[in-house]
């Protein structure tokens, strides 16, 4: 990198190259920080391990899952459910074939369903026990003792009671030190009331069966008939609302139909407790098999009772038509008539039969309607009394039977036109809007049939025009006898169907598996995946600081990127100063440092264009104080002084002065005295340890420097002491802060321009970088200052340093970074032949 004395090495002509412009982002640098803070991470890994330890022991609640099967093959869908609300009809089911299957999958759904089972079974209050850090949740069966609460009087949701065994059947009930509220829950009305203000409710030991009483809770325990197979320490008791018990119940309840065989339903319920999420699918089933069946029996029950009223009014019209018939055949002789045309009165016989079932069947139809409209479901018949089976119907119906109920309990605690009441009028038009439609869809089949049926009896009449009167009148009376004859027949094989159904009345829902605790592991969290993200994350947080510093960081830390960034030739390597002063070749002759300044020495020879010459002027530079030029300056002027060369150091930095005190010289008189006229300059030029050096200090601080700098007195100053001196060496203000050095470059046989290892900032370099290419400075060469080998790595500019330590006297008790000492250990075991 070292330019020979005719070339230019570095200088483009070519526009269109950017120097002076460095990379965003220093992988490689990146990669070293990395390995070189490696401890960071050695350490996060353990922190992160302890922590997800931690969490799977102490504070991962597991989730678990179980199932149950059903089927639901028996195509008969009821809808009255006395004791159950409900919630919206909005479902979308995705199994149009499996009407019955879809009904009961609402059912399990719906919010009158499990609030029943949450009433009845008492699924509000919530059963847990805590460690000395992890909460554990407790099904009901699994706590010694049941809770059993007052639901006449207002309680506290959400207000920890903590139940303590003291042996002999007693329990000391510990109630926390705040949090009591006056706003409590009333079970029967399911709302919030106010009470006056109370003081805390004292803790106290009860017995089983014993009442405990307070402003805000009042309750009892009941002993669990079961002993459990574990003793725990304390029990802690939650209450819920109704409302918050239902939601929590609905939101952790999947049901699917098999892919296979859409009548079997597959319902998943989740919780953090195995035992709790078996029991409660179980007993959510069995009682929707008993009310299944309960309702079934209501609805054969009205559809056989309606069935058997509407045979016994056809049977007396079927008397009466048989009696106007007989008639006709003794009174008119009319029961042989000649040239009959079967044909056509079996077509209008068959036509009239399938007329008269569907009138059968429209009537139940009005019927049914009717009994919607009025609201009185206890009384409502089943649909196939008209013809058809609907699941989506019953379940509308069921759905506005359940609504209706729920806002009559709404009526005595809401106003009219309250939120509440207009909320569950506009879930009764949507219901009873989705039942009419299903029943207009029938009637509108229904009637198209009918009107079918017409026309081809009328085309089948005009074939039986030509008959005498007497003919058609008989033809006319056995026609009616046929078609009341067939409603008949028609009632009385669905009342067969219905009677049949009683007879043999059972649930059409079948358990095929039911809920079982087989041990199953938990579903959730996934612990492994929680311990790898904990890990990791905690692996991330010092890669992320690395991060952040490599992008936030500006400093010059890479001699290659450096070089290829300014394209200026690099005249050495200075490393680590380890002395106490600045006088490294004179105290240290023999290290690496003192050889590196000697190499930058013979480096010099190419910037210079007649090395030979007499008075060559070496300036001396940088970017900001700090970065090693006076250091440099010094130790550079004294490798020359002791290359039997007269040189001579002048310090002028006026604005900070600093070569006297290494060198220890009064700096009373100095550059800035003589370039005022206050001295000769004999009176500035001082003797060092060094016989061919010379020293100039600065002087005092001046007020104006950079007019002393750029005055004439100042180049008859260096002209004269060319005359002199075979090295000028100047050490002189930074460029960065002030453009002097620039002026006195002008002057100068070499410049050099000082860089320092993570300190230079590279913007700084912009300038010069410019400067240099666009040939306004020329014999420019960089030195790179203070770099630090026990990184691990290093450049090929040594010069005696980098691979040097260990060589020289003052290096022996060197001792290599570690991964050198592995990296050389390896090289040498693959060079051995």
């Amino acid at each position: 990198m070292i330019p020979g004395k005719d070339e230019k090495v570095g200088k483009n002509d070519s526009s269109k190259e950017k120097y002076g412009v460095f990379a965003l982002f220093d992988i490689e640098h990146f990669v070293r920080r990395i390995i070189k803070n490696w401890y960071w991470f050695v350490f996060m890994l353990f922190i992160g391990y302890a922590i997800s330890w931690i969490y799977s022991k102490y504070y991962a609640q597991n989730i678990f899952a179980s199932d149950i099967s059903l089927s639901t093959s028996n195509n008969t869908a009821s809808f009255l459910q006395p004791t159950q609300a409900s919630q919206s009809i909005n479902f979308i089911w995705g199994q149009n074939g499996n009407q019955d299957g879809i009904f009961l999958k609402k059912m399990l759904l719906s919010r009158s369903h499990n609030e029943f089972l949450v009433k009845e079974l008492d699924l509000f209050v919530n059963y847990s026990t805590k460690g000395l850090i992890k909460s554990t949740y407790l099904d009901k069966d699994d706590s010694p003792v049941f809770l059993e609460i007052d639901k006449k009087h207002l309680q506290q949701t959400h207000y920890p009671i903590t139940l303590i065994p003291k042996g002999n059947g007693t329990y000391e009930v510990v109630l926390p030190e705040e949090g009591e509220s006056t706003n409590l829950y009333s079970y029967e009305a399911e709302n919030f009331q106010a009470i006056r203000p109370y003081t805390r409710p004292a803790n106290k030991i009860i017995r089983i069966n014993e009442w405990y009483n307070s402003p805000n809770l009042r309750f009892k325990l009941v002993q669990n008939l079961v002993t459990p197979k574990i003793k725990f320490e304390n029990i802690i008791i939650n209450l819920n609302t109704v409302n918050e018990s239902v939601n929590d119940i609905v939101s952790t309840i999947a049901v699917d139909f098999d892919k296979e065989i859409s009548t079997i339903m597959v319902i998943v319920k989740k919780g953090y407790n195995l035992n709790s999420t078996v029991n409660f699918l179980n007993k959510s089933v069995a009682e929707l098999q008993k009310k299944r069946l309960a309702d079934k029996n209501i609805v054969n029950k009205n559809t056989e009772a309606y069935l058997q009223g509407n045979l016994s009014n056809i049977r007396k019209k079927l008397d009466s038509s048989a009696n106007v018939l007989n008639y006709l055949k003794t009174s008119e002789k009319l029961y042989n008539i000649k040239d009959r045309d079967e044909k056509s009165l079996d077509k209008i016989k068959e036509l009239e039969s399938r007329k008269a079932d569907l009138v059968s069947k429209i009537s139940s139809l009005n019927t049914i309607k009717n009994t919607l409209q009025s609201q009185d479901f206890d009384k409502m018949i089943g649909t196939n009394a008209a013809g058809f089976e609907d699941g989506m119907f019953s379940a509308s119906v069921t759905e506005l039977k359940a609504l209706y109920a729920k806002r009559s309990e709404m009526a005595l605690i809401y106003k009219a036109n309250s939120e509440p009441m207009k909320e569950i009028n506009r879930l009764i038009n949507e219901s009873r809007m989705g039942a009419s439609n299903s029943l207009r869809n029938y009637y509108t089949k229904y009637y198209d049939e009918i009107n079918k049926i017409d026309r081809d009896v009328s085309d089948a009449n005009s074939d039986l025009a030509l008959y005498p009167e007497k003919e058609r009148k008989y033809l006319d009376a056995e026609r009616g006898y046929n078609m009341i004859e067939a409603t008949y027949n028609s009632l009385l094989g669905r009342q067969n169907d219905t009677q049949m159904r009683m007879a043999t009345n059972q649930s059409d829902i079948t358990v095929i598996d039911p809920a079982k605790n087989l041990g199953q592991n938990p579903i959730a969290p996934n612990i492994k995946l929680a311990k790898i993200i904990i890990i990791l994350g905690m692996l991330l947080l010092p890669l992320l600081f690395i991060l952040i510093g490599e992008l936030l960081d500006n400093k010059v830390r890479n001699i290659k990127e450096l070089l290829s960034a300014t394209k200026i030739p690099l005249l050495g390597v200075i490393g680590n100063n380890s002395n106490e002063n600045m006088l490294t070749v004179l105290e240290q002759p023999k290290s690496s440092v003192s050889e590196a300044f000697r190499g930058i020495r013979a480096s010099m020879r190419f910037l210079m264009n007649n090395e030979e010459e007499k008075g060559k002027v070496i300036l001396v530079t940088s970017s900001i104080g700090g970065e090693g030029k006076t250091y440099v300056s010094i130790n550079l002027a004294s490798v020359i002084g002791l290359s039997d060369k007269k040189a001579i150091l002048l310090g002028m930095d006026l604005r900070k002065p600093k070569i006297f005190g290494d060198f220890k010289i009064d700096n009373k008189y100095g550059i800035s005295n003589y370039l005022t006229g206050e001295v000769e300059i004999d009176q500035i030029i001082n003797k060092t340890r060094i016989p061919n050096l010379d020293v100039a200090t600065s002087g005092p601080i001046p007020p104006n420097p950079s007019e002393l700098l750029m005055s004439q007195r100042n180049i008859k100053f260096l002209e004269e002491l060319k005359e002199k001196y075979d090295f000028i060496i100047i050490d002189s203000p930074p460029v960065g802060l002030v453009a002097d050095s620039y002026e006195l470059m002008k002057y100068s046989d070499a410049n050099i321009y000082v860089v320092r290892h993570e300190y230079t900032e590279k913007y700084m370099l912009k300038m010069i970088t410019d400067k240099y290419h666009n040939n306004e400075i020329n014999h420019l060469g960089l030195i790179y200052n203070d770099y630090n080998t026990k990184q691990g790595y290093g450049y090929g500019y040594g010069y005696g340093y980098g691979y040097g330590y260990g060589y020289f006297d003052e290096d022996k008790n060197y001792k290599e970074p570690l991964l050198i000492r592995i990296r050389n250990k390896v090289q040498t075991m693959f060079n051995k032949k």
